[in-house]
């Protein structure tokens, strides 16, 4: 794939309820019944993220990362609190907002083509149609020699840009990401980073993207935001002023080790909750 020379800056800082944000997290809490006590998987989060935005989130296990996600994929809701895209609440999944999972959930009985296409047939597109944006998609992440190939043939990583091909076609505002890349081998990972970035410098989108990998979260974010668990929290928001396109040069840059080292120090020696603010 080739990849653009654009430059990118990070998006202006986003307003609250009321305001311009794409999304918006307000003060939302989310409880689960954990045998006879109450498990408090989010506490009091709030974050926007603004249109075009890509924010990553990280944190050890157990912080919420992918609870947070479920709230705004409509798939959980909130025991209090609100989560808004585009000024209306979550009430449930939407059209709008494309989530991609670790597993690639594929239709194994179906080609990459028909894997493309699927979510557009179900929209109602003619064949035609959904031929043509099914070929788009799959030039653009890079599979257009195995266009005709079942999911089996595919190697870890042709999988998962099929998963993100076919959630571009039915053209989101929102990608929501559940660690995409984290079954991949090192090399394939740091691969589809750059990848997805080029997508997304391309075909325009709101970004969440879950990850455990600090690097991985600098390297394609415009802000990392930090959680923290028990209670599920967001303990920092660090801004990443690097530039795109994110290249090697810029992993190995003095820059970029010195926000790697930062949000190290924020996921790995987090102080109690009791002493933030």
């Amino acid at each position: 794939m080739t990849r653009t020379t654009q430059t990118r800056t990070t998006p202006a800082a986003t307003q609250g309820v009321g305001g311009t944000a794409k999304i918006s997290v307000q003060h939302v809490r989310k409880t689960f019944a954990l045998k006879n006590e109450e498990f408090v998987a989010l506490d009091d989060v709030s974050l926007d993220i603004a249109d075009n935005e890509f924010v990553t989130v990280v944190g050890p296990s157990g912080c919420g990362k992918s609870t947070l996600m479920n709230v705004l994929a409509g798939l959980e809701t909130p025991t209090s609190g609100h989560a808004r895209v585009d000024g209306a609440d979550v009430t449930g999944p939407g059209p709008e907002r494309g989530v991609i999972f670790q597993q690639y959930a594929l239709f194994p009985w179906l080609t990459v083509r028909k894997n493309i296409e699927f979510g557009l047939k179900v929209a109602g597109l003619g064949k035609a149609e959904r031929r043509e944006k099914a070929e788009h998609f799959i030039d653009l992440v890079g599979l257009g020699q195995f266009a005709d190939a079942l999911p089996k043939m595919l190697s870890g990583g042709m999988k998962q840009r099929c998963a993100i091909a076919r959630a571009y076609a039915v053209d989101p505002s929102i990608l929501l990401m559940d660690e995409p890349f984290g079954a991949l081998d090192a090399l394939t990972r740091v691969t589809l980073q750059e990848q997805l970035l080029d997508t997304w410098s391309r075909e325009q989108r709101t970004v969440m993207f879950i990850t455990h990998d600090v690097d991985e979260a600098v390297f394609l974010a415009n802000r990392v935001v930090v959680m923290a668990a028990r209670p599920g929290r967001i303990y920092d928001v660090v801004d990443v002023d690097l530039p795109y396109p994110r290249t090697e040069e810029v992993r190995l840059s003095p820059e970029f080790a010195a926000l790697r080292n930062r949000v190290w120090r924020s996921v790995y020696h987090q102080t109690p909750a009791a002493t933030r603010p």
